[in-house]
């Protein structure tokens, strides 16, 4: 039932998911075959930009989604553009939120989301890669330290997001005294891994 086009077409309803450099020849396109609203997960375009190259055009509403989407556990946030109303809003979120969680916020606020949820598989994915490489290390096979890695992921985060209380008190909830969390608790913390997820976000 998807009919697929060389060009945009006249829609009621408009995504832009295309590379940034494409982004104000498809929006020209867009606006001269016509829509109601746009919403775009091109990363980095501004709302002023997307405007401009839509003129006199649509609602336009920009998205920071990533890619944990693609399983239906995604975080977006989500900004509308200077004519961009609460159904606008309300239409983006409702779209976004089928493949996950969907926030609102201010349109400067997006590059700070890029860096914490947009950025951020990236980087449980690096210590994921850090935690297999080290249970390979200590002698685990490789099947079972990849599958012990990721259940502990997962089992964390599910925990996490089911609890209560925040990840200090989990983590507390953890750490005997003197037992070998806190140990490598403390190992972790004389590295800077506080500082370093700091400064990559």
């Amino acid at each position: 039932g998807v009919a697929v086009v060389g060009a945009p077409a006249a829609a009621e309803r408009t995504v832009l998911a295309v590379k940034p450099q494409q982004v104000v020849d498809v929006c020209r396109s867009v606006a001269a075959a016509g829509t109601d609203r746009v919403l775009s997960i091109a990363a980095g375009v501004t709302l002023a930009a997307l405007e401009r190259a839509l003129a006199p055009g649509p609602p336009v509403v920009r998205a920071m989604p990533n890619t944990p989407a693609t399983v239906g556990v995604g975080a977006a946030a989500i900004a509308g553009g200077t004519s961009a109303g609460p159904d606008d809003l309300d239409w983006a979120e409702q779209l976004l939120g089928a493949v996950g969680t969907v926030v609102r916020v201010d349109e400067p606020l997006l590059d700070a989301v890029t860096g914490l949820s947009g950025s951020g598989p990236a980087y449980v994915f690096l210590v994921a890669e850090a935690m297999m490489a080290a249970g390979r290390e200590v002698g685990l096979p490789d099947s079972i330290a990849e599958a012990l890695t990721v259940q502990t992921l997962l089992g964390a985060a599910t925990l996490l997001a089911q609890s209560d209380v925040g990840p200090e008190v989990l983590r507390a909830n953890v750490t005997s005294p003197n037992g070998t969390t806190a140990a490598g608790l403390a190992v972790l913390e004389d590295h800077g891994l506080r500082a370093a997820f700091s400064a990559a976000i």
